[in-house]
């Protein structure tokens, strides 16, 4: 069975997420150091890794054999992660040249999330918050559907266990990676991004 509508394209008419200011506390924040599972099969923490990261947080990958819940669509923000996730996958390797390492974060379980990676082959993890620890930590903004607690889309940019800057909201999806590639490329000197060997040594993910 195949859904309705199509995971890879948005529709015309979709609603604009507007600035709620959920994320102005954000900015300048440290990152809290919560172990959590990956679609690499290891268990991650964000402020073990020295490299720049960019954290890019989804709400709920669609399923091709299942339409999603109802009123998704309605809700602004809510449609647009498989072609976010699709983004990043197009953008990693300018990202990596740069040194920085990608992660994708959501409240679905590891095996959710496992699924998605292996059907879009996705060069980097998605990280699982399924018992929101990271979440309620950072106090991100979610929103409920279904009886599932989800992140509304956002991404932040992590250095040091710091949150240096904050993409939200975002809109239209497919385009969050490109827009937080131009971010990065004219603002290099934040992340000491200058010395081209170092570019080159990227660190491996910090593992349990």
């Amino acid at each position: 069975m195949q859904r309705h509508d199509s995971l890879f394209h948005l529709p015309p008419d979709l609603p604009v997420p507007k600035d709620d200011g959920a994320c102005h506390h954000l900015p300048d924040s440290e990152f809290p150091s919560i172990p959590l599972t990956s679609t690499n099969s290891h268990t991650i923490d964000i402020t073990k890794i020295t490299d720049p990261i960019v954290l890019y947080c989804y709400p709920r990958t669609g399923q091709p054999d299942k339409d999603p819940p109802i009123g998704w669509n309605q809700i602004p923000g809510a449609r647009g992660c498989t072609p976010q996730c699709l983004g990043y996958s197009d953008s990693y390797d300018a990202f990596k040249k740069l040194g920085f390492q990608v992660f994708g974060l959501s409240t679905q379980s590891t095996a959710y999330q496992t699924e998605a990676a292996n059907r879009l082959n996705l060069p980097f993890p998605l990280l699982s918050d399924s018992e929101l620890r990271v979440t309620n930590q950072l106090n991100l903004p979610t929103f409920k559907i279904a009886s599932m607690k989800v992140i509304k889309r956002l991404t932040m940019l992590v250095f040091n266990s710091k949150i240096v800057k904050v993409f939200y909201p975002i809109f239209p999806p497919d385009k969050d990676a490109e827009t937080v590639l131009k971010w990065v490329n004219e603002n290099k000197e934040i992340f000491k991004l200058k010395n081209e060997n170092m570019l080159n040594q990227q660190q491996p993910f910090y593992l349990f």
